[in-house]
């Protein structure tokens, strides 16, 4: 079965050649991208969907968000309005709400904020663990995130809980609570930060994780300077997120990876994204993290929502394009690159067209994995030019037309 979307505005395809197309058209073919161009070259398919003049792009990448989690903290929300500074103890709420809640009704909500991702344009979702902090309740968690999304990263190392010694917590994220988790993840995580964890507890967290075969992401230089980025650089993790203090050593040591990189052949030194969250920075009063200078320096910089209920009880993609547009530096279609093609390459997933057994996203490409979001506007221009604005019109997912 084969579809054919055409009559579109502006195709913006965010593949290798950065290629934005006028009056373009697009075929699908079961799950996978078969053909694009000029509408008036589109071949023959068994159906046709008129876009009636929209814009078109690759589905957002979401490459950072916790969406495992129950209870509510609006309170500390309000809070943190009124003046009170951020801190990583709020975790300490949604943990135990999350371990009063039961599977059914956990799958449940995490369900719920996946479909509401999806609907905004959202394609392909991470998610972590890292509200249990037990054996127990990590693996579950785990568990239930790996069937409501693309990739699961093991958080473990997410808060030392109370009244717990926090190297004898870390040999806990270290052995068993990895081991029972291990079967539902593809990364890890470690949240390298005053009030969480110190730089030789993440060390020892990003070995054990790397030595049981696990891709590694860390959170980092969030609440101050510190050595995040640098952990992160030196473990060759994918990325590195937050980013909101960086010092010029950092953004060249993040550069120097990337030195050697050809993005068009997918060859060469591959170094650690950069994941902006404006979001939650937004939410916790933190500056902005510093896309235009990270881009600026050649380092790739990926958007994500940071989907979480103490920080950035948001899904929507598009408010952080926006909100990097207007804020942060970056060009239209420097920030849905970073919504897509960056939050692709911070999970490793945006070339070649069959990656253990799945497809690339995160662009528009013959091969690639038919990922689209038709936008209710002629340009992509408008996500930044309405601000706020819902301008979702529909969504193929793998695809399959999810909205």
């Amino acid at each position: 079965m084969s579809t054919l979307i055409t009559n579109i505005a502006e195709l913006m395809t965010q593949d290798a050649e950065h290629r934005v197309l006028k009056d373009a058209a697009v075929v699908i073919e079961a799950e996978r991208i078969s053909w694009i161009g000029q509408a008036s070259a589109a071949p023959a398919a068994d159906d046709a969907v008129d876009a009636g003049g929209r814009a078109v792009l690759p589905g957002w990448v979401d490459s950072h968000t916790h969406l495992i989690f129950a209870g509510d903290r609006t309170a500390e929300f309000e809070a943190r309005m009124a003046g009170e500074e951020y801190s990583a103890g709020g975790i300490a709420v949604t943990t135990e709400a999350t371990r009063n809640t039961g599977d059914y009704d956990l799958t449940r909500l995490a369900q719920g904020r996946a479909a509401e991702a999806v609907s905004q344009g959202t394609t392909y979702l991470e998610t972590k663990t890292g509200y249990g902090l037990d054996v127990e309740q990590e693996a579950r968690s785990a568990r239930i995130a790996s069937t409501v999304a693309d990739e699961v990263t093991y958080l473990g190392a997410h808060l030392v809980p109370a009244g717990i010694d926090a190297d004898e917590y870390t040999k806990l994220v270290c052995g068993p609570m990895l081991d029972a988790a291990r079967p539902y993840v593809t990364w890890a995580d470690v949240f390298c930060e005053r009030g969480a964890f110190s730089a030789e507890q993440s060390r020892a967290v990003l070995q054990a994780c790397r030595d049981a075969g696990l891709g590694l992401r860390v959170h980092g230089n969030q609440l101050g300077h510190g050595p995040g980025v640098r952990l992160a650089v030196e473990f060759g993790a994918a990325s590195v997120d937050h980013v909101n203090y960086l010092s010029e050593p950092d953004i060249a040591d993040l550069a120097a990876g990337w030195s050697g990189w050809d993005a068009a052949a997918g060859t060469g030194g591959r170094g650690t994204v950069a994941t902006c969250l404006p979001a939650c920075d937004l939410s916790t009063r933190q500056p902005l993290a510093p896309g235009r200078k990270l881009l600026d320096a050649g380092v790739p910089v990926a958007l994500a929502s940071n989907c979480n209920p103490g920080t950035s009880y948001t899904s929507s993609m598009a408010f952080c394009v926006t909100t990097a547009v207007l804020q942060m530096g970056l060009s239209v279609h420097e920030a849905v690159r970073a919504a897509t093609y960056g939050g692709a390459l911070a999970l490793q997933r945006e070339s070649g067209n069959d990656v253990d057994g799945e497809r690339a996203v995160g662009s528009i490409a013959v091969g690639h994995r038919a990922d689209l979001h038709v936008l209710n506007a002629p340009s992509a221009t408008h996500l930044a030019y309405r601000p706020g604005m819902p301008l979702t019109h529909a969504v193929w997912r793998a695809g399959v037309r999810a909205r």
